[in-house]
């Protein structure tokens, strides 16, 4: 049997439609299971209202629900973006796979500016990554060109500059890796 409630006859039963209760009570768990975005709550609010029907006078108050949410502090663009992009330095993604993970999360361009990292975390995230995959001097063996060609392209299609793909790549030792890692600390 697939998910989904039944009645008594054994016909799939419908959802009930939302009311403004109901859609307050949905927003509340949404934002306490998940850290969002303003724009992702909203997104949410309007699917469940495409899925179930709206039964509640007017329109459905999804922008007033969830601008009450931003100033209630239960949505915080800023510390989202912070805690996306963190998350995705330490996996290893450059700068430009982050501002294009916060775009799709609704966050306005001033926010993302507001979390660019550093040269420093920048080259500190191309050598997770690298040091994570096996890349450069991470890998076994000296990798060939077309072997290397991949590994640059697999960087940049993380987010990287392609100066530092190259660099972390073609670096003759994981010492010389580390050292060029640790050489964009001034310049934060």
């Amino acid at each position: 049997m697939t998910g989904g409630r039944m009645n008594k006859h054994g016909e799939k039963r419908l959802p009930r439609p939302l009311d403004s209760a109901r859609l307050e009570e949905l927003a509340l768990a949404y934002v306490a299971r998940f850290a969002t975005s303003a724009a992702k709550l909203e997104g949410y609010l309007a699917r469940k209202l495409r899925e179930r029907g709206w039964e509640g006078e007017g329109a459905a108050p999804i922008a007033t629900l969830v601008e009450r949410f931003v100033r209630a502090g239960y949505v915080d663009d800023l510390a989202y973006a912070r805690a996306k992009s963190g998350s995705l330095l330490r996996r290893g993604y450059g700068q430009r796979r982050i501002g294009q993970a916060l775009h799709a999360a609704g966050i306005d361009e001033q926010v993302r500016d507001e979390v660019r990292v550093g040269k420093g975390e920048e080259r500190r995230a191309a050598l997770a990554m690298a040091r994570k995959r096996g890349f450069g001097p991470f890998g076994r063996g000296e990798p060939d060109r077309p072997q290397r060609e991949k590994q640059i392209a697999a960087m940049l299609r993380a987010g990287h500059r392609l100066d530092s793909a190259r660099e972390l790549v073609n670096a003759a030792t994981q010492e010389a890796a580390l050292e060029w890692a640790g050489q964009g600390e001034e310049d934060e």
